[in-house]
């Protein structure tokens, strides 16, 4: 089970899962998030929706007031803190519901990061917590805070990684069925992968400042340092992925809108071409049509010659426009 599973009210306030990991990285559950510590350092994930979640954090022992209002504030915008050992991070990541892997949701996820305490919180269910429990479930060992920070991101990393090759494949399946001729994709489908396109974009490029101002932040503790610069080095090569694909979608747009704009001159060429020939005979029809006297071929084969008359003028234009090279 991982991030989607029910809140154990018996467990603590707001307590989805908890772990003490021992001084060789192997995990043990947590009761409570206040039962005694049995391990180098504990990691808690809680859920921001239980009201006793929000009392726990604004009671509980070492944590400072401004970590306390990072972890509790209603603003969900990515931002970094460090605070004397404690540094601290709001990051984007996907919702997700029992059923659904990818709600197409942006969540906030709230992380701080002490040397013995580790404390991650949300709102709704995310899908990087659940691939982190998942992990950790399959017997991945975390040695310490900072291996545990990599081991969040990396987490975080596949989930948006996993939405990105989605993306890809949709766009490649796109671009071989216009290129073998078969129903190119509409305008909407492609709107729709543009926007988790960019919305994945956005998220990558929040997440990337959060880890340049922690690299620059002087106050940073030395142990995260090597890190913070490994995970911000992993999100640019994400985030030139996601680029990529937004690249190629465009190609395709490109091609499309071309092969429609060739469709539509060709219409007018051959909408021109009809009204050139048919302007003679047009011209013709309109003169015997006069109700005037002395019109010619008032005869009886009056009309067949007016016909032919038409449909000689017709001829000469059509040779007429050949000889300009009209025609091609």
């Amino acid at each position: 089970m991982g991030d989607t599973r029910p809140v154990d009210f018996n467990a603590g306030p707001g307590l989805i899962w908890g772990l003490d990991f021992a001084a060789d990285g192997a995990a043990h559950e947590v009761a409570r998030c206040d039962s005694a510590h049995d391990g180098q350092f504990r990691w808690l994930h809680l859920s921001l929706a239980d009201q006793g979640t929000r009392t726990w954090i604004e009671n509980a022992p070492g944590l400072s007031p401004s970590t306390r209002e990072l972890l509790l504030s209603s603003d969900s915008h990515q931002r970094a803190l460090v605070d004397g050992d404690a540094v601290c991070c709001i990051l984007h990541d996907l919702e997700r519901d029992f059923d659904v892997g990818d709600t197409a949701r942006v969540g906030a996820l709230r992380v701080m990061v002490t040397p013995g305490l580790i404390i991650t919180a949300r709102r709704h269910p995310l899908g990087s917590a659940d691939i982190v429990r998942q992990r950790i479930d399959s017997g991945v060992r975390i040695a310490g805070p900072a291996n545990a920070l990599d081991l969040l991101t990396s987490c975080l990393s596949q989930n948006i990684d996993a939405v990105i090759r989605r993306l890809s494949a949709d766009v490649q399946s796109a671009e071989d069925d216009f290129l073998e001729g078969h129903r190119p994709p509409t305008s909407q489908q492609l709107l729709g992968i543009r926007r988790r396109l960019a919305q994945i974009h956005r998220m990558l490029e929040g997440t990337q400042r959060v880890f340049r101002r922690l690299e620059q932040d002087e106050d940073l503790p030395e142990s995260l340092l090597p890190t913070v610069e490994k995970l911000s080095q992993r999100l640019q090569g994400l985030d030139a992925d996601a680029l990529a694909v937004q690249g190629q979608l465009r190609l395709l747009r490109d091609e499309l809108d071309l092969q429609s704009s060739q469709r539509t001159n060709q219409n007018l060429y051959l909408l021109s071409v009809m009204t050139a020939l048919m302007l003679p005979a047009t011209l013709v029809t309109g003169l015997f049509g006069m109700n005037t006297g002395s019109l010619p071929f008032t005869g009886p084969y009056g009309t067949l010659a007016a016909t032919l008359v038409a449909a000689g003028t017709a001829l000469a234009t059509y040779l007429f426009l050949r000889s300009r090279g009209f025609f091609r």
